[in-house]
């Protein structure tokens, strides 16, 4: 299955202009606040009524403006995944997800009720009320009654962000696990770009309305000239192989051939994995490191060097690894002498590798 989007819509303080394809898998709408995201949830959801365009999933069409069709959202077959759980408080986790299936049309494909409890490991609070759940928990009750539904489009309106990190860290896994498992697209909106790195499968990066670039997480994260979320969301998404788990507590990975170690992981070694590495978190070198407490070094050749307005600069320099990005000042590009095909040393510290810049590879 796949989601096409095309719309036209203006609001206060915002001109809505884009077009974009989600296909099967997560595609992330990335930007700052008041970019649009939640606005294009919305018209999807049926919940505005755009001026002009047309959604529609593969022969399923949820409104097109030119012939004036229009779905109710009720009919639209939509799993919603809020911010908040939003569970209906006087029924018990069995109960709410089978509200989920009560909504299923019929002859609809149906997913197997014991598979989704099992894959949101909630088999264990099927008779709790939801104010007897955690954060993290709610979320994955939520997730499985829309899955339940039986839905052509699951919509995740930034499900993560009242969350804290621990929760978090919790309900990534499902999400990645939703992503590779289950048929339908996933439209996710987040201004996290760590969420980006581990769950996208294509990213559409919205400013002022407009798509300022659509394509993989890598391209688009590592591109400074657009920066959807900051400057402080730029990074390199590497491809990366779990090669050995050391006994003092730090594990290495084959990142095409160099040797990346990062605090101990939870992931099988021969495992595949693509792990963000925030731009701010590299230094460079123009003579090989000597000296220095980080066991991250990776020897490569500057690729472009793009200054701002202000004191800052982005330089890529291509490694073995994958292309790396770092966030330095243009004094220390001019007292490094560097330019494009000039070679220099990417410096990452080990601790600056978090867990939740570490996500499962997209099948």
């Amino acid at each position: 299955m796949s989601l096409s989007v095309r719309l036209k819509h203006h609001l206060p303080g915002i001109d809505l202009d884009l077009t974009f394809d989600a296909p099967q898998g997560v595609t992330v709408l990335f930007g700052r606040s008041g970019s649009g995201k939640t606005t294009v949830v919305n018209a999807v959801a049926g919940l505005l009524r755009p001026e002009a365009g047309r959604a529609v999933v593969d022969d399923w069409v949820l409104f097109d403006a030119e012939t004036q069709h229009w779905l109710p959202p009720h009919k639209r077959r939509l799993g919603y995944i809020f911010q908040e759980g939003r569970l209906f408080p006087h029924l018990t986790v069995r109960q709410n997800l089978s509200y989920g299936r009560w909504f299923a049309p019929r002859g609809a494909r149906q997913e197997n009720p014991d598979r989704i409890i099992e894959m949101l490991g909630i088999g264990h609070l099927l008779s709790r009320r939801p104010t007897l759940l955690s954060g993290g928990e709610k979320q994955r009750v939520a997730i499985g009654r829309a899955l339940l539904a039986s839905p052509r489009l699951i919509l995740a309106d930034e499900p993560l962000a009242a969350l804290d990190e621990a929760r978090k860290a919790e309900i990534l896994p499902y999400f990645e696990r939703l992503r590779d498992e289950v048929s339908v697209p996933i439209l996710y909106v987040t201004h996290s770009a760590a969420e980006v790195a581990r769950l996208a499968t294509s990213v559409v990066a919205l400013q002022d309305g407009k798509v300022a670039r659509h394509g993989l997480a890598s391209d688009v994260l590592s591109d400074p000239s657009v920066a959807p979320a900051g400057v402080r969301a730029i990074g390199a998404v590497l491809q990366v192989r779990v090669k050995e788990h050391h006994s003092d507590g730090l594990t290495e990975l084959d990142a095409g051939g160099e040797r990346l170690f990062l605090p101990r992981i939870a992931h099988q070694v021969g495992e595949s994995l693509r792990i963000r590495i925030p731009a701010q978190e590299v230094i460079l070198s123009s003579q090989p490191p000597q000296g220095l407490s980080a066991l991250n070094v990776l020897s490569g050749q500057v690729e472009t060097i793009r200054s701002g307005d202000g004191p800052g600069a982005i330089v890529s320099v291509k490694t073995p690894a994958g292309v790396v990005l770092a966030r330095v000042t243009r004094r220390s590009v001019n007292a490094l002498g560097l330019q494009a095909g000039a070679t220099c040393y990417a410096v990452i510290k080990t601790v600056a590798l978090a867990p939740q810049d570490v996500g499962g590879r997209i099948l």
